[in-house]
């Protein structure tokens, strides 16, 4: 939207092994969600063709996110734009230079870019810039110290973009009920909602400019004494380019601090406040964080869960779409 630490969370994070299972069941088992074409998606579709392609996409991300600890964020953020408007066809990419609103600041094309022309370097016209995306997101949640999941591959790339559907991208203003309704037309339900919106805001920052009109209004949903440290950083008149972080506990950690952020009134932007006020959105995020371990919610399996679903929503496969040979243009 995406886009130190308290505690230990590795003995919340299942194997990978258990989460590549739960990720199966969620693409191949659920009839109502993904079409015929989506289920041609599968792991390890580029064993034979270009087998190093997953850990050239790897290798580029890790290097980028050592460089700058935020590109975990940019490039998580980056997969749910593809997937959120056209699908997971990379069609983002095409129109990385026009400007829609609920685009802004997005980025992490650079990083894409390098992995792609490796690729080509090794493998000509093989791999998708779509599976590139969906790979690198998946990296760069491992290299925020979250879980690593398994990524069903076999995505081709769109060949038309229209940047009018970046309207239907949820909005840091949206009420609870909006929000609901665009993460169900894309198949995705309030428990998806509060993993792939609010769940991944655990790393990265957001601009002063989508808060100004909440701390102007002085919203009451802000806990008092975090209220005046958000102001301090976004004063009225101030540069509403300034980004601060979304998880002021553990900015560059995947954790599940986030929800206790939200519940505790410290809930950055509006989107993710409002989840709270919903009582089955609350119901969720506070299964997150019971305090009796036996009956506490897996963030880290639940949320590979919400990923397959959302990698796999438009998704083109077998004779659908084209491989591109650069990322930012159709052949």
């Amino acid at each position: 939207m995406s886009r130190g630490v308290r505690e230990s969370i590795s003995n919340h994070f299942s194997s990978s092994k258990m989460i590549t299972i739960a990720m199966f069941l969620v693409l191949f088992s659920s009839h109502d969600l993904l079409s015929f074409s989506e289920a041609q998606l599968r792991f390890g579709f580029y064993s034979e063709t270009c087998p190093s392609a997953e850990s050239i996409v790897r290798d580029v991300v890790q290097q980028a996110v050592t460089k700058d600890p935020g590109n975990a964020a940019v490039l998580l953020r980056l997969q749910f734009h593809d997937c959120f408007v056209e699908g997971c066809d990379d069609s983002y990419q095409t129109r990385r230079k026009t400007f829609a609103p609920g685009n802004a600041g997005v980025g992490g094309f650079d990083v894409i870019d390098n992995a792609k022309s490796e690729l080509e370097r090794l493998c000509r016209g093989v791999v998708s810039c779509a599976d590139i995306v969906a790979l690198a997101a998946r990296d760069a949640v491992v290299a925020a110290k979250g879980p690593f999941y398994e990524v069903p591959t076999g995505r081709r790339d769109g060949q038309t973009s229209d940047k009018s559907n970046a309207a239907n991208l949820p909005d840091v203003e949206d009420s609870i009920s909006i929000l609901k309704s665009k993460f169900r037309e894309k198949g995705l339900s309030d428990k998806d909602l509060v993993l792939l919106s609010a769940g991944a805001h655990t790393i990265g920052t957001t601009a002063c400019f989508f808060i100004m009109s909440r701390l102007d209004a002085q919203d009451s949903m802000i806990n008092p004494e975090f209220f005046q440290v958000l102001r301090s950083k976004c004063p009225r008149g101030g540069d509403v380019n300034v980004r601060i972080p979304l998880d002021w506990e553990s900015q560059f950690v995947f954790d599940d601090q986030i929800f206790r952020n939200i519940r505790d009134g410290k809930g950055v932007i509006k989107s993710d406040s409002v989840l709270y006020q919903d009582n089955d959105m609350k119901n969720i995020i506070e299964s997150y964080l019971a305090s009796n371990e036996s009956s506490k919610a897996n963030f880290a399996a639940d949320f590979a869960e919400a990923m397959a679903k959302m990698g796999a929503i438009g998704v083109k496969t077998g004779v659908q779409g084209e491989i591109r040979r650069v990322c930012n243009a159709t052949n």
